[in-house]
Parts: C-alpha cells; sequence; structure tokens
C-alpha cells in the first residue's frame, strides 16, 4: 500500500503567515497582487482537501507539438483525438491510473466526466508504478480558441506538475517563455520539459537543440531544467519520461512541491513590492516618552501654562478682598482695578474661550504636535505605511482642538469660591480694626474730655491710662500688618499650589483625549504594519 508523504514541516504556518499579509494588505499593496495571493490561499486549501494519493500530471504545449499524440503514447490508447488539418486540441482529456477516490479531484479540475478515462485493468500492472497519476491533455495554449477560453492557463496553475511538450522548430518559441516559462523560476521540481518530434533530428541536431534548450531556460531562472527528448512517433524518450512522471507519482509530493514553490515565488513577489529590511525595528505601540512628548504639545499648543499662570494671578488678586490688612485695601480703592489691566476679571471666560475667536491657529499647532509624533514613528518605513500612520494620527484631526477645549472647560475653577481660612482671617483682621478704632476713640476722649467725669468714666479721662492705649494701638497696626504680610505669604503658596492642581487636572484631561483621538489609531496602524511584516517575515519558512 502506498504511503502518504506528509506535507514538509512548515507549509501550514507559511500559508497562515499569507493568508495574514493579504488580510492587512488592502490599502498597502497592488489589489492585483493580493487577489493573486487570496487565489493561492484558495487554492492551496482546495487541493490539501483533495485526494493526497492522486498526483495531476498536465501536458502543455502550443499548437502542433504533439502534445495528444504523447498523451496516447503514454496512455498506451488512443484517448486523446490528433489533429490532422489543424492539430489543436480543445478540451481537456484525462486518464487515471487508479479511478478510485479521484472523482472530486477531477470535479475541481473541471474535467467533464465524457473526458475522463480510467486505466485499471489487468492489463495495466506494468504501469502499476504510475497508479495514482492523473494525466491531463490541455488544450493549446495558443490557439484561437485559447485567445477567448483561459482553461489551459487555469490547469497549468492547478496542477501539480507540469510537462511542457515543445516541438524543434517552436522550442523557443516566445508566447510559451515569456507567458509561462520566466514564471517558473523556483518550480523546477515539478516542471519537466519534452523535447518532442526528436524522430525529424538527427542525433548531433538534437543533442545541439538539448544544450541550447537549458541554456534558455537557466538565462530565464530555471536553474536545474529537466529536459526529455521524445517522439511519439517511434517511441523514443517515452519511457524515459514515464519514469520521471512515475518518480513524481510515487513520491507524492509533486502537489506539495507545487505550493512550496508557489508560495516562494509569491514571497519573492511581495518581498520586491513591500521589502522586509528593518520594518520591525519600527515600534508597534507609541512608547511612554512619545506620549508624554505628545501631552506636552498638545497643552502648549492649547495654552495650559499661560491658563494656569492666568488662573494663579486671579487667585492673588482676588485674596486680597479678604485676608489683605483692611486699611491698604481701602485706600486701594482710589486707584485703578489691578485685575482690569491685567484683563483677568473672570478666568473662566478665559479658560473656555482657550480656542473660541482663534481655532485655526490652535488647529495649526495642534497640527505640529501630531506631525512630530508621527514623524518619529513611522522614520524608516515604507511610504505606504508612513502615510498611513499619518492619515491614523490625523483620523480625528477636525474635532481634537474642539475635544480638548471641551474637556479644559470642564475643569475651569469656580471664581467665587473662598477658603475657610479667608473668612476667618477676615473676621479676625476686623477684630483688630475694631480694637484700634476703639483705642483711637479713647485716646481721643481722653484728650479732650474734662477731668470732672463720673466716677464710671473717669478710666477714660485718666491720662495716665494713654500711653498704654497708645501702646495698644501701635500693637494692633503691628498684629495686623504682621498678619497680612503672613496671609499673603500663605495666599502666594496657595495660589502656586491652585495652579498645579489645575495645570495638572488640565495636563491629565489633554492626555486622555490625545491617548483616545491620535494614540489608539497610531497603535492600530502600528500594529497592523507590525502583523503585516511578521506574517512577511514568516512567510520565508
Amino acid at each position: 500500500m502506498t504511503t502518504t508523504t506528509p506535507p514538509r514541516a512548515g507549509l501550514a504556518p507559511r500559508l497562515s503567515a499569507l493568508n495574514k499579509v493579504v488580510e492587512l494588505g488592502p490599502g498597502r499593496l497592488d489589489q492585483k497582487l493580493l487577489t493573486e495571493a487570496g487565489a493561492l490561499l484558495t487554492r492551496a486549501g482546495d487541493r490539501l482537501k483533495l485526494s493526497s494519493e492522486h498526483t495531476v500530471v498536465a501536458l502543455a504545449g502550443g499548437t502542433g507539438s504533439g502534445k495528444s499524440s504523447l498523451f496516447n503514447a503514454i496512455s498506451g490508447l488512443e484517448l486523446s483525438p490528433t489533429g490532422v488539418r489543424r492539430p489543436t486540441t480543445a478540451r481537456t482529456h484525462a486518464c487515471v491510473w487508479g479511478l478510485e477516490g479521484s472523482a472530486p479531484l477531477l470535479d475541481w479540475l473541471q474535467i467533464q466526466p465524457r473526458h475522463r478515462f480510467s486505466r485499471t485493468s489487468a492489463l495495466d500492472k506494468g504501469d502499476s508504478q504510475l497508479h495514482g497519476l492523473i494525466l491531463l491533455d490541455l488544450p493549446d495554449h495558443d490557439s484561437i480558441r485559447a485567445l477567448s477560453d483561459n482553461e489551459a492557463d487555469r490547469l497549468i496553475g492547478l496542477a501539480d506538475l507540469v510537462v511542457w511538450v515543445l516541438d524543434p522548430q517552436k522550442y523557443a518559441d516566445a508566447s510559451t517563455h515569456r507567458r509561462y516559462v520566466t514564471e517558473l523560476a523556483g518550480h523546477d521540481a515539478v516542471t519537466v520539459f519534452a523535447l518532442n518530434q526528436a524522430d525529424r533530428l538527427s542525433a548531433a541536431e538534437l543533442a545541439e537543440l538539448v544544450i541550447d534548450l537549458n541554456d534558455l531556460l537557466r538565462r530565464e531562472g530555471v536553474e536545474h531544467p529537466s529536459v526529455v527528448p521524445t517522439s511519439a512517433v517511434t517511441g523514443r524518450g517515452v519511457e524515459s519520461l514515464k519514469s520521471v512522471i512515475a518518480t513524481a507519482v510515487g513520491r507524492r509530493r509533486a502537489a506539495i512541491q507545487k505550493l512550496e514553490a508557489d508560495l516562494q515565488r509569491m514571497e519573492q513577489r511581495l518581498g520586491e513590492a513591500m521589502p522586509l529590511g528593518d520594518a520591525l525595528l519600527v515600534p508597534s505601540s507609541v512608547d511612554e516618552a512619545r506620549r508624554m512628548g505628545l501631552t506636552d504639545a498638545l497643552c502648549d499648543a492649547i495654552g495650559v501654562p499661560a491658563v494656569g499662570e492666568a488662573m494663579e494671578n486671579v487667585y492673588a488678586e482676588r485674596s486680597s478682598q479678604w485676608v489683605g490688612w483692611p486699611y491698604p485695601r481701602w485706600f486701594a480703592k482710589f486707584r485703578p482695578d489691578p485685575l482690569k489691566s491685567l484683563r483677568l476679571e473672570d478666568v473662566g471666560d478665559e479658560i473656555r474661550g482657550i480656542t473660541t475667536g482663534s481655532v485655526s491657529a490652535h488647529s495649526a499647532e495642534v497640527a505640529n504636535a501630531v506631525q512630530a509624533l508621527t514623524d518619529g514613528l513611522s522614520a524608516g518605513m515604507d511610504p505606504v505605511w508612513r502615510t498611513a500612520v499619518q492619515q491614523a494620527a490625523r483620523s480625528h484631526a477636525s474635532r481634537l482642538p474642539k475635544a480638548l477645549t471641551e474637556e479644559l472647560t470642564e475643569v475651569a475653577p469656580r471664581l467665587d469660591r473662598v477658603p475657610g481660612w479667608w473668612r476667618l482671617l477676615k473676621v479676625w483682621q476686623y477684630l483688630l480694626v475694631v480694637a484700634f478704632v476703639a483705642g483711637v476713640v479713647w485716646l481721643v476722649a481722653g484728650l479732650t474730655v474734662p477731668a470732672q467725669l463720673p466716677a464710671t468714666l473717669q478710666l477714660v479721662g485718666d491720662g495716665a491710662a494713654l500711653p498704654w492705649v497708645a501702646l495698644m494701638m501701635a500693637s494692633v497696626l503691628g498684629l495686623g500688618a504682621l498678619s497680612g504680610i503672613a496671609s499673603r505669604n500663605f495666599v502666594e503658596l496657595g495660589a502656586s499650589r491652585e495652579r498645579e492642581r489645575l495645570e495638572r487636572e488640565m495636563r491629565r484631561r489633554v492626555s486622555t483625549v490625545s491617548a483616545k483621538m491620535v494614540v489608539e489609531p497610531v497603535e492600530r496602524e502600528l500594529g497592523r504594519h507590525h502583523a503585516f511584516y511578521t506574517a512577511l517575515r514568516d512567510l520565508s519558512g
């Protein structure tokens, strides 16, 4: 019983890798190439599911090459009609050695039932080495019918092994070499060249033609051509050709070798279209340093430091209404309001208006920040992938400034918020003001009120108490001034902390927005880039 040789290790992963390339390639690779790769995947999947006990060998060639005669000579029967007036083959004929299990494979090849023949009689014991062979006689690829019927091309692509039947006069014909032979690089193991009609040549002429054909094939990329001189008329070389075919049939590896060769050819074409190079050195994600750099650039673009500074100034100025020593504050009312000169009357409007009225300018700065990120990430990429990364980064460009503005508006500080310690300090300072006023009243009363007073008011008129009243008043002034200075220091510290809190919260929100609208789309494209080139690498096995 014939045992089936298992597929070469690595074929399944290579097919899986090609499937990944096809999945990730749209928009990056030429659509025609992707279509061909998809067709190869379909063909490989279909062939591997069908009989591995049969080897499909196709006889291909041009008009008048003697394919049908050679087909009949190999099969030993007159199965395929040979032309007399116009030696052409119209439809594919198949001869099967070992019919059992071949029907699904013949259906896949689309061989019509009336053109299927079987070699299973007792007379065929001498051809037992061909058991499992499905021999196809293909239509002439250069006939008038072939111009509108691609059956020959289709079956050449589906066959496990192709025998090119060449005649001495047209063995170098361009229609064969340009359309087919130049595409056979790497297919040496599953391609045979039969130089037919050798009976028309002398021994010297035949030897010269064989040498010339070998040289021609090598120049066209067939490194190890297999050339077998044959003659369907005399039978010369037919047994040698049958032996070559029998070896392929016996190994049960022609189908796998054909798929491997097709994969290798597709790998070369994909590599030419999208060279691997150092593509896998490109990062597959955005590192933390670049995330922070983008956040910093966006914060600068939308003016986060300026908003923080404005808030700090307003915090400090507004505090003077509560914690400043009242007397200087009252005198300050006769001077212009510094807030108006600073245009910081309403920092809430300042923050909410970050982009209003100047959206285009901020949009340009935001775009520059995003561009700087993509330039750093896409260095060394193929131009197609670099453009894709840039487009991914700009996919939300029209909404990004607005989204940042909305986020910052939500963290605008409440200008009417008054810390509790401001209120307590204001009560304390007004108590000192009351104490100072009481001292002034006492001092004035002590200097102006007559000494003859009722006993209950004699203390006010006591001149000996006046120095102590004056000392108390000086102490109150000093204490008020010191508390004012101390409070201003605490206010500055509080303003700095409030600015840090605001800027930290704004940075957090900017980072969140940039991660969602810039980093995530970019990382998806970077991941796609990495997966694509990983699959391209794995395709080589």
